[in-house]
């Protein structure tokens, strides 16, 4: 896609994303949308196109790392409550409680037992959710083997990327085939009509993002909303400034 035809489209559906978040405020809504997928699958990249131009008061972005020894103790869905929005609210989960049903499932990070507990529950918790009044959006980003491969490479060669190639990148390589499967049986377990998932090809980074920005509109029943006309007062005296105290240092111009 061309550059400058993708910047256009975003544009539009960022114009259209500040009329969700108004309607979200407006009406008390609280809105969840869940971003999982394979590594370098773009993730990252819709959340930001989603989130760049929006209110940071009114949407949030939880990236949970690591949990805690206590945060281990504790049931499992606990430390993801805390990050559910209030009305008037979006939270972007990048990645989210089916870690379990992933990364940790692959990896050994759980036994086999809190596994299959997490399937059976998970459906019972987010029908709780659903019930709560939040509006539950999940969308897999899905990546061919060869453009994450591509994608890899482009993190370790440059240098403004390199931080986000991690030692579990290069696991997730090799075991491809069990995260395939990990996949299919949380879908099987977790895809349904009340909280059904969306699967994003991410292959083509920027079609994914307006694909995923364009399908999240639609999702919503949000209304138009105009802001009031303003009309700003004229400059007197009283805007002019005071002059700043000599005591205060100026950063020197770098540029």
């Amino acid at each position: 896609m061309d550059k400058q035809q993708y910047k256009q489209q975003l544009k539009t559906l960022q114009v259209q994303l500040i009329q969700l978040q108004q309607w979200v405020v407006n009406s008390g809504q609280k809105l969840v949308v869940i971003f999982e997928g394979r590594d370098a699958a773009g993730k990252g990249g819709a959340i930001k196109a989603i989130s760049e131009k929006l209110n940071p008061r009114v949407v949030r972005i939880a990236a949970l790392g690591k949990p805690s020894d206590k945060e281990r103790q504790q049931w499992y869905f606990q430390r993801y409550v805390e990050h559910l929005p209030s009305a008037g609210e979006i939270v972007l989960f990048d990645r989210s409680w089916y870690n379990r049903a992933g990364v940790e499932k692959v990896m050994g990070f759980c036994s086999d037992g809190e596994h299959q507990e997490f399937l059976r529950a998970c459906p019972e918790f987010e029908l709780m959710l659903i019930r709560s009044g939040i509006r539950l959006v999940k969308y897999w980003f899905s990546v061919s083997a060869d453009v994450q491969e591509q994608r890899f490479q482009e993190r370790l060669d440059n240098p403004l990327k390199r931080w986000k190639f991690s030692d579990m990148d290069l696991v997730s390589r090799s075991r491809w085939r069990e995260y395939s499967q990990a996949r299919n049986e949380m879908f099987e377990h977790t895809n349904s009509k009340n909280s059904p998932w969306y699967v994003i090809d991410g292959d083509h980074d920027k079609k994914a993002r307006l694909n995923c920005i364009s399908h999240l509109l639609s999702l919503m029943p949000y209304k138009e909303f105009s802001f009031p006309k303003v009309e700003l007062p004229g400059m007197d005296d009283k805007h002019r400034d005071l002059p700043i105290p000599q005591t205060v240092q100026r950063v020197p111009d770098s540029v």
